[in-house]
Parts: structure tokens; C-alpha cells; sequence
């Protein structure tokens, strides 16, 4: 009986910070955009298009240009995902999140993502761990884009 008071006393004195916690109050606009790894090539910034249709801009090759293409949006138990990937002729040149959801695993789990889109340059890309959900979501909404594009 010695044991149980000071057991008892630390149990709860452990579970107080638990029960106190509150996830942060940041409130996140329906597009959150995270940018490429600064070490991937990026494409000249979006003309701010939406929904899923493409634009064509030239670049400093004759004979290239740049095709920005949405992705489908899927709405997953965590939030929308949507993805928006730029071509430059059939390579994947970069990948930018257009909705994804308000979450600290998703936000850590994108770059992560976007790089392994960038070295495998289609979708059959391997799940972040802790964001699998939004990363099966951004699966698919890359294939969507990869599959508009033709």
C-alpha cells in the first residue's frame, strides 16, 4: 500500500500533459503549395490556372514547352488532396500540392512525396509512413494528371 499513493500520484502527474494537449489552432486555406526540393529543377511559375485544364508556355528550348496539368481531387478521411504537375515534353519537371490536408504528417510527408514523384517520374511511388492515407490520395491524384496529360 506503501507503493500504490506515490504510483498513483506519478501516473497522473505523467497523463496531465496528455490531457492538456491541443493540436496547434492553424487554420489552413483550401490550397496549401509546398514547393519542390530545392535540388529538383522547377518550371516557370503556374499563371494561376485551375481545375484541370493545361497551359502551354514556351521555354528557353525551341522545341520544348511546358504543360501544367491538375490533377483529379480526392477526398480522403483526412481532407481533399489534389496534385497540379508540370511536363516539360513527357518528363514530370515538378509536382505541387493544390489541396492537401491541414495536417503536420501530411505536411512532412509531401516533400517527400513530390521527390520520389520527381526521381521515379511517374506514380508507382512507395507511401510515406504516417501519412499514408493522404499519400494513396496523392497517388492517385498524380496518376489522374500523368493520365490527362495522354
Amino acid at each position: 500500500m506503501k507503493r500504490a499513493l506515490p504510483v498513483l500520484a506519478l501516473s497522473v502527474a505523467a497523463l496531465i500533459p496528455v490531457w492538456r494537449y491541443a493540436p496547434s489552432a492553424e487554420t489552413s486555406s483550401s490550397s496549401t503549395e509546398v514547393a519542390a526540393p530545392a535540388s529538383t529543377p522547377s518550371a516557370a511559375p503556374s499563371s494561376g490556372s485551375s481545375g484541370s485544364g493545361s497551359s502551354d508556355s514556351g521555354s528557353s528550348d525551341a522545341g520544348t514547352s511546358n504543360q501544367v496539368v491538375a490533377g483529379s481531387t480526392l477526398n480522403t478521411e483526412k481532407g481533399p488532396v489534389q496534385v497540379e504537375v508540370t511536363f516539360t515534353g513527357d518528363e514530370i519537371s515538378s509536382v505541387r500540392m493544390l489541396q492537401a490536408p491541414p495536417h503536420p504528417q501530411t505536411e512532412a510527408a509531401v516533400p517527400k512525396l513530390i521527390e520520389a514523384t520527381l526521381e521515379a517520374q511517374s506514380a508507382d511511388i512507395d507511401a510515406v509512413s504516417g501519412a499514408t492515407i493522404t499519400s494513396e490520395g496523392y497517388v492517385k491524384s498524380l496518376q489522374a494528371a500523368i493520365d490527362a496529360k495522354g
